[in-house]
């Protein structure tokens, strides 16, 4: 049995399925699982990662776990005691390539993200551990130009050439299934990412040959950018952080591995398979 946290999110649910389909025992905790939609093979339990006295018995009978940082808040090694406590012998704890950098440059903290957590309970917690320090997603395009695809051919953004590694979440969710699966990855501390350094106008173009229309890509002013994001619902330290490592990193470029980005998992249609990311 493998107990997935945050099985609803976009990795919990690639994942849950990528080990269903590999014959494993899935256990998904939510803290509303009547709400989960997951698909079916998965036993759904009622449990809440940030206050570890509700987990107990989710870790019953089983043998690993799924650590998402988004769930626990401060209880990640409380969490991990009470899943060796159960009989759980590994976790594989989500966790991202800037882990270390400053905390001001990590945006995703600002969403509940404790990488650097996720990934020090792991080690810390006396279990066979693997920690999969990931890229940006993939997914993270679409959410941030999804609207202006749907209703045009010009996406508005900040630096045009600020370049990132991008990586599929269904490749993640296949590396963290062998992680659960097998030993092969115990112990090491994966940085994942995607084939290719793309800037934010060539991820565009990616896009624009997957769907096969005429997109272009018109740069705006971060503090343009930043005020719209705020306007559409972004709490404005998280829009200001989004700004602020773009600008720090506006010339860095990740290290590629063997995994593709075919610009899919921006676009509004069906995704496509992909390569393994591995370090």
């Amino acid at each position: 049995m493998i107990v997935v946290t945050g099985a609803t999110g976009p990795v919990g649910r690639l994942l849950i399925a990528q080990l269903l389909a590999e014959g494993a025992r899935v256990r998904a905790v939510s803290r509303t699982p009547q709400r989960s939609g997951l698909p079916d093979g998965a036993e759904l339990v009622t449990g809440d990662p940030s206050q570890p006295a509700t987990m107990p018995a989710c870790f019953d009978g089983a043998e690993a776990v799924f650590l998402h940082p988004r769930t626990f808040g401060d209880s990640a090694g409380e969490l991990l005691a009470v899943a060796a406590e159960r009989g759980v012998r590994k976790v594989v704890a989500l966790s991202a390539i800037n882990i270390d950098d400053p905390y001001e440059l990590q945006p995703s903290r600002r969403r509940g993200d404790r990488n650097k957590e996720a990934e020090q309970a792991a080690m810390a917690s006396g279990l066979a551990w693997t920690s999969l320090r990931a890229s940006s997603f993939a997914g993270n395009t679409a959410q941030a130009w999804g609207a202006q695809l749907r209703a045009g051919d010009v996406v508005r953004y900040v630096h045009a050439r600020f370049r990132e590694t991008p990586l599929d979440e269904r490749d993640l969710a296949e590396v963290a299934a062998r992680a659960l699966l097998t030993d092969d990855l115990a112990g090491r501390k994966l940085e994942l990412t995607g084939a290719q350094s793309l800037s934010h106008e060539e991820m565009v173009a990616v896009i624009a040959a997957a769907l096969g229309r005429p997109l272009r890509f018109e740069e705006l002013p971060p503090q343009a950018v930043a005020a719209h994001l705020v306007q559409n619902g972004l709490p404005e330290p998280w829009a200001q952080a989004l700004m602020a490592r773009y600008a720090h990193y506006l010339d860095h470029d990740q290290p590629p591995s063997p995994a593709r980005w075919t610009g899919h998992s921006a676009a509004p249609h069906g995704p496509t398979p992909t390569g393994w990311p591995t370090t």
